[in-house]
């Protein structure tokens, strides 16, 4: 029988990994591609469904526009791997035998265990999510007045939630619509990861949309209609988005192999201990070291592109390469402007560390636009560029 190598997910590591194993995978193996969607999403930008709903088909990759003809794709969601059978197991009773396996299925947004934020919040992990956001903030908007405005809070002030408080506020003033942006961090500066340059930069753009910054107080509980703080009183709303944190799916909690909440550990090989499986992207620690690559798009790209190398390798009998994350950067949307924070671009560092204006907006874009064309090609680039 041939050898199977079964991938799952079509988030930025699984749809990667799809192109990277049908360049590198001998003609006799066959590939398998399991995703509870039909599509890949441009997740990075689904923020931009948050103000206009109508910008989601420009987001969508079908899958049918990435996977070769040869490439068996599998509609169905996953809810265990057994790696003792080699098998992967779907919500519908039905199975997927394997030879190697990456698993490519993504995270969810943890929680820390905070009360009620398992029940309240919206979280941003996938297109219906956004949709569902676009609709509570329109819904809130329209039942609000000038003396009395919605309330949309969202918490956590990383790449997610930055860029989401730009576009609820993109949304507000296109509209005309009476609506309160906070944004609430609990620790003392919006932006976490950055230097004290960017975050000054992101603040002043921030403030500069209306949106009010909370910064330094720890959320300790969520209700249907307020969240409740450490230090300062409560916080009412009608809209709550939480986008504070990773953690690995809940899928991944029963499978045998070592992790950590629930992310698979692997090596700079992108191997697991388990020499039969590999995985890649949010729902993986992969060592790099001091610390295992971070989970952002940009680090699934790039680990995309080893994997595929690899798993032909580990067929073939030859030796696995390793895996060294580059940071090539940062790129931050808050509605129609954009901040640049230590770019690389093809290879060149750019010679100002923090930057806006039309040159972060473009690149920013551009990023974008490289990952679609390299996935499909130039004319869903075209398609999408009015968007990104």
């Amino acid at each position: 029988m041939a050898t199977r190598v079964v991938v799952l997910g079509a988030g930025y590591a699984g749809a990667g990994a799809i192109h990277s194993l049908q360049k590198h995978l001998p003609e006799r193996v066959e590939l398998t591609w399991v995703a509870e969607n039909d599509y890949h999403f441009v997740l990075h930008e689904s923020h931009r469904i948050i103000r206009d709903a109508g910008v989601q088909d420009k987001l969508t990759i079908p899958v049918g526009e990435i996977a070769d003809p040869e490439t068996e794709f599998v509609e169905g969601e996953v809810v265990d791997v057994d790696v003792d059978e080699r098998v992967v197991h779907l919500a519908d009773d039905s199975t997927v035998d394997y030879d190697y396996v990456l698993v490519a299925i993504g995270s969810e947004t943890a929680t820390y265990g905070i009360e009620g934020m398992d029940e309240h919040p919206l979280t941003l992990k996938s297109r219906a999510d956004a949709l569902e956001i676009h609709e509570q903030v329109r819904e809130a908007a329209r039942d609000a007045t000038r003396d009395d405005p919605a309330q949309v809070v969202i918490g956590g002030a990383g790449l997610s939630g930055i860029q989401s408080a730009g576009e609820v506020a993109e949304f507000r003033d296109k509209n005309h619509a009476p609506i309160d942006v906070t944004l609430v961090e609990a620790l003392p500066e919006i932006f976490p990861p950055g230097n004290a340059e960017v975050q000054g930069a992101l603040r002043h753009r921030l403030e500069g949309r209306d949106i009010d910054i909370l910064t330094d107080d720890p959320i300790t509980a969520a209700t249907a209609d307020h969240i409740e703080f450490d230090e300062r009183d409560d916080l009412d709303y009608d809209v709550f988005l939480w986008t504070g944190g990773v953690t690995g799916p809940t899928e991944l909690g029963d499978v045998d192999l070592e992790k950590e909440h629930n992310r698979l550990k692997a090596g700079s090989n992108l191997r697991t201990e388990d020499e039969r499986v590999f995985a890649i992207g949010d729902n993986s620690l992969v060592d790099q070291g001091e610390n295992p690559a971070p989970p952002t798009a940009q680090a699934a790209w790039q680990a995309a592109d080893v994997v595929g190398e690899n798993i032909a390798a580990a067929i073939e009998g030859h030796p696995l390469k390793r895996w060294t994350y580059e940071d090539q950067g940062t790129l931050i949307s808050i509605g129609e402007t954009a901040v640049a924070h230590q770019v690389s671009f093809n290879g060149f560092d750019s010679p100002i560390e923090t930057f806006g204006g039309p040159a972060a907006k473009n690149l920013k874009k551009a990023a974008a636009a490289r990952w679609i064309n390299k996935i499909t090609g130039p004319k869903r680039v075209v398609d999408a560029w009015s968007v990104l």
